[in-house]
This record gives structure tokens, C-alpha cells and sequence, in this order.
């Protein structure tokens, strides 16, 4: 996808705006969060720049693809803001809008549904395929292939390319692109 505008970005997170519009700046979901000594900005900034309609420096930052989904700033909130479902709804629009910036987070997340999609369950040998040729790279497998051959030794993964299962999950995710529509 091309550049997206300033006024598509404002327009995909205003859901995500009217969430947090009571939000008070107290800094609890910072103090909160155990990812936030890997992100570039804190939550508590993250959710002023969208207050205050900073889009752009929202979407330059790698914050929000950082958390976890932990729920601590959710639950510690002292205004009762559904923060990790906000923090999720940033994550779908950088998805969506097929930003270039999250291109690698996008690629691994739609190698990752599809192996479900598939089989039922994560097949990784076909997932991480899926994902290193999607990433149009033949170097990136070489550095992780180290991890693999451990995880392998281990047992902890399994060389299996089969599609035993096909379609167990089809339906449910059937439904949920009708619910998204």
C-alpha cells in the first residue's frame, strides 16, 4: 500500500481515541507495563499524542506493537480504560493500513493465523516458511537457524509439513471476518 494520509490515520483510531478520552495522565499504565523499558515511547505519552491528534508520531513509534496484552494497565487503571483493547485496536489499524514501518509484525501475525487457519494448531516448520518467504529475504532464516536446530534437538518443534486437521478452525474464522464486517 501506498502512504496513508494523516486524515485516514485520524479516522482509523478514532474508536480508539473515544476509549481513552477520559484518560487522566496519572502514568499508572507506564508504571504498570513490564515492556516498558523496550519502547520508545511510554504508554502514558502514547495516549496524549493521540489525544492530542499527534497520529504521525504515534504510528513512528514501535510502541504499541511492544505490548504483550498482559492486562496490568487495564487492570491498574484508575479510570477503568480498557488500555491492552486499545493497544490492540493500534496494532489492527498498522495491520489494516499495511504500514510499511510494521510490514515484519503484519507478515509474521498472517503466517502465524494462516498455520491455524490450516491445521488447528501452529504448525511452526510451515509458519516460519510461510513468514521468511513472505519477508522476500533469503538471509533472515540463516539467523535464526541456530534456535531452530536447538528447538529441534529439543523436540520442541516438529519437521512436519502435512495438512492433517485442514480446516478444524475454518468456520470460527469464517465467522469472525463476518463479525469484522
Amino acid at each position: 500500500m501506498g502512504k496513508v494520509s494523516y486524515e485516514q490515520l485520524l479516522e482509523q483510531i478514532e474508536p480508539v481515541k473515544a476509549m481513552i478520552q477520559t484518560c487522566i495522565q496519572c502514568g499508572t499504565c507506564t508504571a504498570s507495563c513490564p515492556n516498558t523499558e523496550f519502547m520508545d515511547i511510554t504508554p502514558r505519552h502514547m495516549w496524549r499524542l493521540m489525544l492530542t491528534d499527534h497520529v504521525d508520531a504515534l504510528f513512528s513509534s514501535k510502541s504499541f506493537i511492544m505490548c504483550s496484552s498482559c492486562y496490568y494497565c487495564t487492570l491498574r487503571c484508575p479510570r477503568g480504560l480498557s488500555l491492552t483493547q486499545a493497544m490492540s485496536h493500534l496494532k489492527q489499524v498498522a495491520s489494516r493500513l499495511r504500514l510499511k514501518q510494521f510490514q515484519r509484525s503484519s507478515l509474521f501475525y498472517d503466517a502465524f493465523l494462516d498455520s491455524v487457519k490450516k491445521h488447528g494448531r501452529v504448525r511452526e516448520m510451515e509458519f516460519m516458511t510461510h513468514y521468511f518467504v513472505s519477508m522476500k529475504n533469503p538471509v533472515l532464516p540463516f539467523g535464526y537457524a541456530s534456535l531452530g536446530l536447538k528447538l529441534l534437538a529439543k523436540g520442541k518443534i516438529r519437521p512436519e509439513f502435512g495438512s492433517s486437521g485442514k480446516g478444524k478452525l475454518s468456520a470460527v474464522f469464517k465467522r469472525v471476518a463476518e463479525l469484522e464486517e
